[in-house]
């Protein structure tokens, strides 16, 4: 491949890396980073040691259904071709909670913790579909949508979780949900732009003028490393089996001369080559193209069975007889064969690396993806202690044979064994963590910064009226990057319908935000009358527990719900207490002057930054004696940085004003401690954010 390429080609795909697949808060480096080697915290293949090995073994006759009568004696297995000991063994029947469980119905998902918790159970299978609209024709992706439909809607049971990408969504926006409803509306969404190379997002836009192999490259790139964060993803919230459909036409590099050519019905980009190009240099760049895209395609397998996910690919083209249809230049009849052959083999590839299989070259997509259940459904789970590993860092072969004869056996082809590094780390005591406080201020930003819903809201509170304590709720549309899908109108959300209900039954508030028509006597309602801005409702509630009911409203109707419970604390006693601390963001120092001169300014709800931005926090402190407020910048591990200057409030029953400076802060995530101190003893409120550049 010419190296000036090359080099376009990489520099896309950091610009596009940026926007596209990550991991967790917690490991935002596996999803970008290529992992040869397998990492410590990413593996699920080891059980109460670093040498105890487990492997999922799916038995079948020749018919496809599933075997379930073995037992351990029944099966063998060799590690590097040494005969290893079954240790345990267990035979996983589930049914997606078709049949009603003694804890009642499948609870919601709602929350990261509840899709958490959820995810981990051993009665709960775990699916997503990884939509690949680069690499799908739009007329592929109509076709494919009913299929895909059906097998949410009639395979799947309640208890089922499933989630729903993008490669140019972040996976960090993806729950894993059982609302199979709103992935079914997604999926009738699903348009695909395979040689469609119309820039959608300001992302695209930045490359719409390379060569259109260098494009092509680029999206294959994502597409991989989207779907690489995607496995990580599940790998963190389950180690059970977990089955992946990647809604492919397949990868390749190489793209032959008669796309190039200016006179194809394709757009014309600068510096293509045209049709004709000699022989040899084509040979040698489809021999380079195919090396590339057998070591992506192995990065994307290794981590797939370290992280124990196994990959269904499905062609949406069903009984596919040519790569490239009459609508695209015509490239010749073996050219046309060698292409279909690599894009249908790199499917394959993924599927017979990670025990999974390839639903490809066959009109009926959806038999195939009812073997996806089935797999999912009933398997073996057998355990050994390895009598051959040691911590080298090298991938172990694992085999499983049966004795019983007649049977198909499929498991994964083996493990990543620790380095001796990873080993140490594993075996050493655990090092002391930050404060419980502190961990759950950092879940907080975390949390709030991921996955964002249509909206994102701030609850806060302080001292009201009679003895009751007041209760701001604040909500914005979710900040969307340039990569994510654009919405539709009906999509964007309008006003949130908010009912705040006390333990007993009594009615707090009840209303729209915004809603101009609600009478000025009303409790206070404001709205920053900018679209995409926030909007803010204010009433006072009594001290206790709270039920706060949600619901997010657009052109299309409902887009979101949500019910909270909420303890509105009781502000009014002798004992020092703080109000909620507010932050208030602005961008230049005029911003700043009006915010704090404007007393009914709407917070952010934000708590992702840059140090270019300007940051003040409001916050009141109550108690007998008069009570000081200090402030103090930590680090995420809680230790203190810096002591923040606190301008006095000018009534006594006013706000203090904290500045928080941000420039001489490195990325990364930092918490506010918020100290009041008084003859009523001691309060204390952490307030976490994070910087990203």
């Amino acid at each position: 491949m010419n190296p000036t390429v090359r080099t376009l080609a990489v520099s896309g795909v950091l610009l596009v890396a940026l926007c596209t697949a990550g991991g967790r808060a917690q490991q935002p480096q596996q999803a970008q980073t290529p992992a040869p080697a397998p990492d410590a915290a990413a593996q699920p293949v080891f059980r109460g040691g670093i040498n105890v090995v487990s492997v999922d073994v799916i038995v079948s006759d020749k018919n496809g259904a599933n075997v379930a009568d073995l037992k351990q004696s029944d099966f063998e297995i060799t590690e590097d071709n040494k005969p290893q000991t079954v240790e345990t063994f267990k035979f996983i029947k589930l049914d997606g909670g078709r049949i009603p469980g003694p804890d009642g119905p499948p609870r919601a998902i709602r929350t990261d913790e509840d899709e958490e918790a959820e995810a981990a159970k051993d009665d709960v299978r775990l699916f997503a579909i990884f939509l690949d609209d680069y690499h799908v024709r739009r007329l592929a992706s109509m076709s494919v949508r009913d299929p895909l439909t059906k097998f949410v809607e009639t395979q799947l049971g309640p208890s089922d979780m499933i989630g729903l990408m993008y490669p140019l969504q972040s996976v960090l926006n993806v729950r894993m949900t059982r609302n199979h409803e709103a992935i079914v509306q997604g999926l009738q969404r699903f348009s695909g732009r395979k040689y469609d190379y119309t820039p959608m997002n300001e992302v695209e836009q930045q490359y719409a003028n390379y060569p259109v192999e260098t494009v092509e490259r680029i999206r294959n790139k994502v597409s991989l490393s989207a779907l690489k964060g995607l496995i990580i993803h599940m790998g963190t919230l389950k180690q059970g089996r977990k089955s992946l459909i990647v809604v492919s036409e397949g990868f390749t590099y190489m793209v032959p001369p008669q796309l190039r050519s200016p006179n194809a019905q394709m757009p014309a980009i600068a510096g293509v080559t045209g049709a004709g190009a000699d022989p040899i240099t084509e040979t040698r760049a489809n021999f380079a193209a195919t090396i590339d895209m057998q070591q992506d395609l192995r990065d994307i397998f290794d981590e797939a069975n370290r992280q124990n996910v196994s990959l269904y690919p499905v062609d949406p083209r069903g009984l596919a007889v040519f790569e490239f249809d009459l609508s695209e230049p015509s490239v010749g009849f073996d050219t046309d064969r060698q292409y279909l052959n690599a894009t249908m083999d790199s499917l394959r590839t993924l599927a017979e690396n990670t025990d999974g299989r390839a639903i490809v070259n066959r009109n009926d997509l959806a038999a195939g993806m009812q073997q996806i259940i089935r797999d999912s459904s009933a398997y073996y789970l057998l355990g050994y202690s390895s009598s051959v590993a040691t911590p080298d860092g090298k991938f172990h072969e694992i085999k499983v044979r049966l004795k019983r004869p007649g049977l198909q056996v499929r498991y994964r082809k083996g493990y990543w064994a620790y380095t001796a590094e990873d080993a140490a780390r594993a075996l050493a005591p655990p090092k002391p963590g930050p404060a419980p406080a502190v961990t759950a201020a950092l879940a907080n930003v975390a949390s709030s910064s991921t996955r964002a819903r249509v909206i994102r809201t701030w609850i806060g509170t302080s001292r009201g009226e009679s003895g009751k304590t007041r209760v701001t709720f604040v909500w914005e549309p979710t900040p969307r990057s340039a990569a994510d899908r654009p919405l539709a109108p009906g999509e964007q959300p309008s006003r949130v319908s908010v009912m705040a209900v006390g333990s007993n039954g009594s009615p707090f508030f009840r209303g729209r935000v915004p809603d101009m028509a609600v009478a000025s006597t009303s409790p206070s309602l404001s709205d920053s009358g900018a679209a995409g801005r926030a909007s803010r409702v204010v009433f006072d509630a009594a001290p206790g527990k709270m039920e706060l009911r949600l619901s997010v409203e657009g052109g299309s109707g409902t887009l979101d719900s949500e019910i909270r419970e909420i303890t509105v604390p009781d502000l009014t006693g002798s004992g020092t207490s703080l109000s909620t601390p507010v932050l208030f963001r602005g961008r230049t120092p005029r911003d700043i002057q009006q915010l704090k001169a404007d007393l009914q300014a709407v917070p952010t709800t934000g708590r992702e930054f840059s140090r270019t931005d300007r940051l003040f926090m409001r916050v009141a402190v109550y108690g007998a004696g008069g009570p000081t407020l200090s402030v103090h910048m930590l680090s995420r591990a809680g230790q203190t940085m810096s002591e923040l200057p606190v301008t006095p409030p000018a009534t006594p029953d006013g706000d203090a004003v904290v500045d928080i400076p941000l420039a001489g802060l490195a990325p990364g995530e930092y918490l506010i401690e918020v100290k009041g101190t008084g003859a009523g003893g001691e309060a204390k409120e952490l307030v976490s954010f994070r910087l990203t550049s």
